[in-house]
């Protein structure tokens, strides 16, 4: 039995089998999530658990070359952008459109669903 880090097996599976510039899309409860990637559903209940909660937790095992987040949420809420670069320290942010966010996050290798209730909380982590 693994005993601490991350718990969930769908998404050890997803670190484990990610390799260099894979990417994987974190979301808000909201998002209309693809078809084809994988969905990984973390959302218990509204902010639970959060996209950071789910960042704070990759980030501790795994190495994230940068995180694309978009415009929108630099305009609308750049306190999740102060949270973000906080968070992750020397990592870039590479700010695109909602629209390309949701066009890769078609391709990713992943979805990932929190129950995140801020707007435009969606990010696409790319590997390091």
């Amino acid at each position: 039995m693994k005993r601490s880090g991350i718990l969930h097996p769908a998404l050890n599976h997803l670190l484990a089998s990610t390799g260099h510039t894979d990417y994987f899309t974190v979301c808000d409860h909201g998002f209309p999530t693809p078809v084809d990637p994988e969905r990984i559903d973390l959302a218990l209940v509204d902010d639970i658990p959060t996209v950071l909660d789910v960042l704070r937790a990759v980030r501790a095992e795994w190495e994230i070359d940068r995180l694309l987040i978009t415009h929108e949420m630099d305009a609308v809420n750049p306190g999740r952008v102060s949270e973000l670069r906080a968070l992750l320290g020397n990592t870039p942010l590479e700010a695109i459109s909602h629209l390309e966010l949701k066009r890769l996050s078609a391709t990713a290798r992943a979805t990932v669903r929190t129950g995140d209730t801020v707007a435009y909380a969606n990010v696409i982590v790319v590997s390091g």
